[in-house]
């Protein structure tokens, strides 16, 4: 079973968490299993008040993992969240799939991983102020939900589950009609989306 590591910070969005996860263990027949990792293995809590125990800390974090995903969230712009970098740039380094959602999109901008791959953030003038010279991607930002290019999945804050949906494309999780199927679902309440099988 193959490991995707969920990087949530205090006040995470747990709902960009959910759709994703619960996506992950319904479509892709038990190869994945979702970990999660943060500063320390204190508890975390979310914006909408779950209180989270980490698997690891980031310093702890397995070598061997498939995905890296990066939950947003209100903290993602304090000094702290600066440690995570190291893990993204490992992530990148070797190839991985990785994601980043609302503002955890903009902090991938704050340390140079946005600069020749096509993708989004919640807003372009926001992501090139808190960037500042480590951003030099404008020409490959997408006014879009939620953009896909190669292992590197971006999505704004409204984009749930557009953002889910890319990253199981990026994972091949699952067909791309149990995927459609799945989405089509969730996004538009179409009840005649085929169901997974449990």
């Amino acid at each position: 079973m193959k490991t995707i590591l969920f990087v949530i910070l205090e006040q995470y969005a747990d709902w960009e968490a959910a759709y994703l996860s619960s996506a992950i263990a319904m479509l892709s027949d038990g190869k994945y299993q979702i970990k999660t990792v943060s500063l320390s293995k204190q508890p975390v809590h979310s914006i909408g008040g779950f209180c989270t125990l980490p698997d690891y800390d980031i310093n702890s974090v397995p070598k061997d993992y498939e995905a890296l995903i990066l939950i947003g969230g209100m903290t993602w712009r304090q000094d702290n969240a600066r440690q995570v970098g190291s893990l993204v740039q490992d992530c990148c380094r070797s190839g991985k799939v990785l994601g980043g959602i609302c503002d955890a999109s903009a902090f991938l901008g704050t340390i140079g991983v946005l600069n020749n791959v096509k993708h989004t953030s919640n807003q372009l003038e926001d992501l090139k102020q808190w960037s500042g010279i480590a951003y030099t991607g404008e020409a490959q930002y997408l006014e879009q939900q939620a953009v896909r290019d190669h292992n590197i999945v971006t999505a704004n804050g409204t984009a749930a589950l557009e953002f889910a949906k890319e990253v199981l494309f990026a994972l091949q999780a699952a067909s791309e009609e149990k995927i459609m199927g799945w989405y089509n679902f969730h996004k538009f309440g179409l009840y005649e989306a085929p169901m997974p099988e449990m």
